[in-house]
């Protein structure tokens, strides 16, 4: 299972169920994909298909937005 947290423009962010402990965020658009850390600090884990720009951009979404998915990561996943 892999609930989507929110779209921004063609990318989706979402978790992998069943995966990690550890609070992170994966994100997919038509070009590649890429997992970032969020907890102690944002940090890309690993990406596939994507150049400098478009990791920037989802980075600062992600920087943005890491309220939003950190409280959508226990909500889905509790208290672990």
């Amino acid at each position: 299972m892999s609930p989507t947290v929110f779209r921004v423009k063609n990318y989706r962010f979402y978790f992998l169920s069943n995966e990690e402990d550890r609070v992170h965020i994966h994100v997919e658009c038509e070009s590649g994909e890429a997992k970032f850390w969020l907890e102690p600090i944002i940090i890309r884990a690993d990406s596939i298909g994507l150049n400098k720009k478009k990791l920037t951009e989802i980075e600062k979404i992600v920087e943005d937005r890491r309220d939003e998915i950190i409280n959508a990561w226990k909500k889905h996943f509790g208290k672990r």
